[in-house]
């Protein structure tokens, strides 16, 4: 939409909301900037119906309570008004934890395209007085990773109904093609998997989106894929992963901090008296997811063994950092990243982000 195609809808908003009368369109016309003006010719009044026929079509689909009518039973054309009560927002008003929520909720989307809409709906919520700051009121860290590149793909191809191409690297290394009809996306202990049917084995399969390799390509035209009722889709990623760790790494943890980490530990020795750190026990599966979340720690945690793992937190560091900074990641040596970045609650949540399926929490 243009710049002033938009400057002239909002006129037309402000006009249609200032009177309580229904104003007729040759009203509208001269009252509202960006018509076409009346200069006696049938181009001028031919275009200023279309422009006028098109804006109101604008906002009706966006919503906006458009009234038809007339004033008095004198008037011989109808009117246009916009009735405040239909499209004013009600108060809105949040307890607490439901505030905190919101709060949580919109820091969990910290990619470039979610992160202006979320910041947008915590300003709006704030200037009608509502307090969103989840930190005070709820005992997570919140973040979610929403930054794995073939989130959002598989996201847009759950939504359209499209099948997908892309490389996968299985637990063990090896690589493969894979063609998916996606039937939903889903988080689960602080991973991204996708759902779908695998083409190539005829059957369902659950895709960890870490391990997906480069770009996610279209394989077939919109709304072709169908998914199936009642399925579950987080039962079924619960299901299919590995219920035990293999590998287990040592990570110190600074007093107060790194609550994901522990929320995710196996086992956490508390430091002596006096020291500022505990060790946490985690296992994992995949050196790059735990290196990945020990990275956003910052400062408040050191990876201590094995040295996969450390390696993976120094090449991190590496690619965010520039070359100069990565050598504070040796061992016994407190990394940074920028500061301490959140990880999110919802380490122990698996919930459906597309595909239609209900939410499940373990």
């Amino acid at each position: 939409m243009s710049s002033r195609r938009a400057e002239r809808l909002v006129n037309l908003v402000l006009c249609l909301l200032s009177t309580r009368q229904f104003l007729t369109a040759e009203r509208i016309r001269t009252a509202v900037p960006g018509y076409e003006p009346d200069d006696g010719t049938a181009r001028a009044d031919e275009a200023f119906k279309r422009m006028f026929e098109r804006d109101k079509a604008e906002l009706r689909e966006l919503g906006i309570p458009l009234e038809t009518g007339r004033t008095s039973i004198f008037d011989v054309e109808e009117g246009y008004r916009i009735a405040r009560r239909d499209y004013e927002l009600p108060e809105v008003s949040l307890e607490p934890d439901e505030a905190a929520a919101v709060g949580l909720a919109a820091r969990l989307w910290q990619s470039a395209e979610l992160a202006d809409a979320a910041r947008g709906a915590l300003l709006k919520l704030r200037a009608g007085g509502v307090d969103v700051e989840p930190a005070r009121t709820l005992d997570v860290e919140p973040r979610l990773d929403a930054a794995e590149e073939a989130l959002h793909p598989c996201l847009d191809a759950v939504q359209a109904g499209r099948a997908v191409r892309f490389a996968y690297r299985k637990p063990n290394g090896s690589e493969s093609d894979r063609q998916v009809e996606p039937w939903g996306v889903v988080s689960w202990r602080g991973r991204w998997y996708l759902v779908g049917h695998d083409r190539d084995r005829g059957a369902p399969r659950c895709f960890r989106l870490s391990r997906v390799l480069g770009a996610v390509s279209p394989a077939g035209p919109e709304g072709a894929v169908k998914v199936p009722t009642g399925i579950d889709l987080v039962e079924y990623v619960v299901a299919t992963e590995p219920p035990e760790f293999h590998r287990v790494a040592r990570v110190r943890v600074r007093r107060g901090q790194g609550t994901w980490l522990r929320k995710i530990a196996a086992r956490i020795e508390l430091g002596e008296r006096g020291s500022d750190w505990d060790v946490a026990e985690i296992g994992y599966d995949d050196p790059e997811w735990i290196a990945d979340r020990v990275a956003r720690q910052g400062s408040a945690a050191v990876v201590d063994e094995p040295v996969e793992v450390r390696e993976a937190v120094i090449r991190r560091l590496r690619a965010h950092a520039g070359p100069a900074r990565p050598a504070a990641a040796r061992r016994g040596t407190p990394v940074a990243a920028g500061g301490p970045a959140r990880a999110g609650g919802a380490a122990r949540t698996g919930g459906v982000v597309a595909g239609g399926a209900p939410e499940g929490r373990r």
